[in-house]
């Protein structure tokens, strides 16, 4: 628990009233048996199977969107422009559950080459990329002269150069592009289609758009390669020739400080207590809610081995092992925080509104999420610790 919640006035989880049907999942998510004879050798080999069929999805539904965007692009129109939009919400939304799969120098965020800052650095501000309300020759598009060529090389070069907020490239830079400036407490962004047809540096626009979604899926390439099966030379093979304990150690730290440290702590608290809409996630959509409940899935998949059509051994089979009580607890408060960020009502900027009080029910839904996700992270330490190892998470 952070020093800044135990300041709010605290809200106990049954505040949140969550529906019969919802409850009765978190239960029976925890009722499973364990399969027998389960080793760390089969939990670690199944989770590289796990993170490599995850972005294999996350690959596929990008390129659908890129196809949405290249339509829009040749045909710039409303029809156009909203079937690029729901093709990101659904591309965004496989991509949430790799979150867990960072945090421990893996291929997505080591200090050399990951690409994990310029697939989804965030928050990023608009007027580095294009113009924004009160400044319509700001950003790179309008900025010619010192920029006259957009190309891959200038905007890996340009990302986050100067200043975090200076993001020029990934999911968030594309979400600007399709949906501009979020001025609207009620809903997302609304940029006009002349935007891409009669205004100003509308071609640079799109090809900085094309440029910026080629970019993402040279990413997303490279994270199915580092995880695919039959090459000596790939992360994977790297990966699964360590010693298991401290494969393990990677894949629970992964999920830990996803848990608090990230989720909870920069993507909920910040804008929670900022009440600042700038610091939501994916604040041009409006998608953040989305964000959050794939995030915390993507946690829930690590625990239990279930990747969707991909399911196997899990830590909560080495963890029931060792300490059935305790596996089950962590199964059960995971299970719980699914629940409540799947409560918390759309848009998530509404809760952020100030003069809100805290006892607002969409207030008090986020305050809930943030606990238990804060709470389950304590008990991932000591689900750790039943196996024998140490993990350090914030």
């Amino acid at each position: 628990m952070t020093a800044r919640i135990r300041r709010l006035s605290r809200l106990k989880l049954s505040l949140l009233v969550i529906p019969l049907t919802v409850a009765l999942a978190v239960f029976a998510a925890c009722s499973g048996d364990s399969a027998p004879d389960v080793s760390a050798s089969d939990v670690v080999e199944h989770y590289a199977d796990g993170v490599h069929h995850t972005y294999v999805l996350s690959l596929n539904s990008a390129m659908v969107m890129r196809e949405a965007i290249h339509a829009f692009l040749d045909n710039p129109a409303p029809a156009t422009l909203e079937g690029a939009k729901r093709a990101w919400l659904t591309a965004r939304d496989d991509y949430g559950p790799t979150e867990a799969y960072r945090f421990y120098d893996g291929p997505i965020d080591n200090e050399e080459d990951g690409p994990e800052a310029q697939l989804n650095a965030w928050p990023l501000d608009e007027s580095y990329v294009d113009y924004v309300e009160g400044n319509p020759d700001s950003g790179i598009i309008n900025m010619v002269d010192e920029y006259p060529e957009i190309s891959a090389e200038l905007l890996i070069e340009l990302n986050e150069a100067g200043g975090e907020a200076n993001v020029s490239t990934g999911w968030h830079a594309i979400e600007f592009l399709l949906w501009g400036q979020d001025l609207n407490p009620d809903g997302p962004g609304d940029r006009p289609i002349e935007d891409y047809t009669t205004n100003a540096n509308a071609d640079r626009r799109a090809t900085y758009l094309m440029v910026v979604t080629d970019l993402l899926i040279d990413d997303l390439q490279d994270m199915v390669n580092a995880w695919a099966r039959g090459s000596a030379n790939s992360y994977r093979a790297e990966f699964l020739n360590l010693d298991t304990d401290d494969a393990l150690a990677k894949i629970i730290t992964g999920i830990g400080e996803l848990s608090r440290g990230e989720l909870a702590g920069e993507r909920m608290i910040v804008a929670y207590e900022a009440r600042s809409q700038e610091d939501e996630h994916s604040c041009f959509s409006d998608n953040t809610v989305n964000d959050i409940i794939a995030n915390a899935r993507g946690i829930q998949n690590v625990w239990l081995g279930d990747f969707g059509a991909l399911i196997g051994p899990g830590i909560v089979d080495l963890v029931r092992q060792e300490d059935t009580e305790l596996a089950d607890q962590l199964s059960m408060e995971i299970a719980a925080s699914v629940a409540y960020a799947t409560a918390i009502p759309f848009p998530f900027d509404a809760h952020l509104i100030a003069g809100l009080p805290n006892s607002d029910a969409g207030r008090r839904a986020v305050l809930t999420t943030i606990e238990s996700l804060e709470d389950q992270t304590d008990t991932i330490v000591a689900a750790a610790g039943a196996l024998g190892i140490s993990i350090n998470v914030t």
